[in-house]
């Protein structure tokens, strides 16, 4: 775990298991221009920086069909993240939550999912925006993104909706 991913004030940490339950296979990587932690966007609809996704030539039959795509399912796998942590306090929320209340990388499997715009393919490499992870980030998967069943414009998470109208009023 790098030095950048420390447990800050008010967050907690548990044991991970002693061993794995499952295998997976990174498929590609994902080239971004965020080098660093705090330079990445906390969401992926913050940025719209062209990034591309480098699939491993194994798997490129795989994208037959996907050019017809104007957005994709795009998993993958915050490896530079820590997997201990339960409770959290972002920094820019600075209150403290569970890790499974959050989108944040940190969490005990640091799988990360966006909703990608394909810009264009050239042969195993996708050009993409709406990717919020640092350069070399390995590819889990792709999937297509259908509206009708992936969109559900009417789901709310309590806290971020109270958050977000501010302090309440004195009568």
């Amino acid at each position: 775990m790098s030095e950048d991913f420390g447990v800050r004030d008010g967050e907690v940490a548990a044991a991970l298991p002693a061993k794995s339950d499952a295998e997976i296979y990174f498929i590609g990587r994902i080239r971004t221009p965020w080098t660093d932690r705090k330079d990445c966007p906390k969401n992926a609809r913050e940025s719209d920086a062209i990034c591309t996704i480098e699939l491993d030539e194994r798997w490129a039959p795989g994208l037959k069909d996907v050019g017809g795509c104007t957005h994709l399912v795009v998993l993958y796998w915050m490896d530079r993240a820590p997997r201990t942590l339960v409770l959290q306090k972002p920094s820019h929320y600075g209150v403290q939550r569970g890790t499974f209340a959050l989108r944040s990388p940190a969490r005990p499997n640091p799988i990360a999912m966006s909703v990608v715009k394909l810009l264009r393919m050239d042969g195993a490499k996708l050009s993409v925006t709406g990717l919020d992870c640092l350069d070399g980030t390995p590819l889990l998967d792709l999937k297509p993104y259908f509206a009708s069943t992936d969109s559900v414009p009417d789901a709310v998470v309590g806290w971020h909706a109270e958050s977000r109208k501010g302090p309440k009023k004195a009568p």
